[in-house]
């Protein structure tokens, strides 16, 4: 079985590089899909309250037969739970729906700048963190802004901002904060849901290589150093997204699929988000 390669955070901790997320996957689906994907060899699961599907994904952790220790289980803190106290107790349900003794990486999932103070809520992370009960924490749909405010408040640097990224969207400017700061990008919306897959310089790649737009996409996040977790419930593709590492992009393909940039996004813009659901 193929070993996806780790990358080591900013506390030492190591971290798959490629994961599986399960947004957008009903809570009745969750599990056989996570279970689809650890059979695979993915080790890394990436969920959050928001998506409503914790349980299933602790059921599938714990039903693989994997030791703890092989499988990088992700979770994000709420919108709602922003206020020290509320983000402590959202923290403490959420592993108590996993199912499991703690979590690998905590995440604060949008700043939410028009609605509270992120850094209380991230004073808040950082007792979580030295609780112990999650090995790292970090945030999610941060900017540049936004991650220099807690740097300059706080204690704990970020381990990891979870981000919109995708050739559509390269984000070159927070990936390069995140980088001089030690602060590992991770990749949501990968393909921008499906954007991307028929673009013609992706598809003419894809054609030389023998391979999919989708994996030659996902290979281009991986020798970026992106974090990526594409999420499938179709276990062909499950097992397709997988097949990342027997093929390499050239520096001309990397150049040309960057050069695909267009700041378009799929998702909201964290300066204006500030939905609590």
């Amino acid at each position: 079985m193929t070993t996806v390669p780790t990358l080591t955070l900013n506390n030492g901790v190591p971290i798959p590089q490629l994961g599986f997320g399960v947004f957008q996957i009903e809570p009745e689906n969750t599990r056989a899909a996570t279970l689809a994907a650890l059979e695979t060899g993915y080790r890394h699961i990436d969920t959050a309250e928001m998506y409503g599907n914790e349980k299933e994904v602790g059921e599938a952790v714990r039903e693989s037969g994997l030791p703890r220790g092989e499988v990088f289980v992700t979770s994000k803190l709420n919108n709602g739970y922003h206020a020290y106290g509320d983000a402590l107790a959202a923290f403490a349900r959420t592993v108590d729906d996993l199912g499991l003794e703690y979590v690998d990486l905590f995440l604060v999932h949008w700043p939410m700048p028009g609605v509270g103070d992120y850094v209380e809520t991230w004073r808040a992370m950082e007792e979580i963190y030295r609780s112990g009960r999650t090995r790292a924490i970090g945030v999610s749909n941060f900017n540049p802004a936004h991650l220099r405010k807690l740097l300059e408040n706080t204690e704990v640097v970020p381990a990891v901002n979870q981000i919109e990224v995708h050739p559509y969207l390269t984000q070159d400017d927070v990936r390069a904060f995140g980088l001089r700061h030690g602060i590992a990008t991770e990749a949501w919306s990968p393909i921008a849901k499906g954007n991307v897959l028929g673009d013609p310089v992706i598809a003419g790649i894809a054609s030389r290589l023998d391979r999919s737009t989708a994996q030659v996409t996902l290979r281009w996040h991986l020798q970026r150093g992106d974090i990526v977790f594409p999420k499938s419930v179709t276990r062909a593709r499950v097992e397709e997204n997988f097949r990342l590492f027997d093929f390499e992009l050239t520096e001309q393909d990397m150049a040309a699929i960057t050069a695909l940039n267009r700041d378009e996004r799929t998702g909201p813009d964290p300066d204006t988000f500030n939905w609590i659901p």
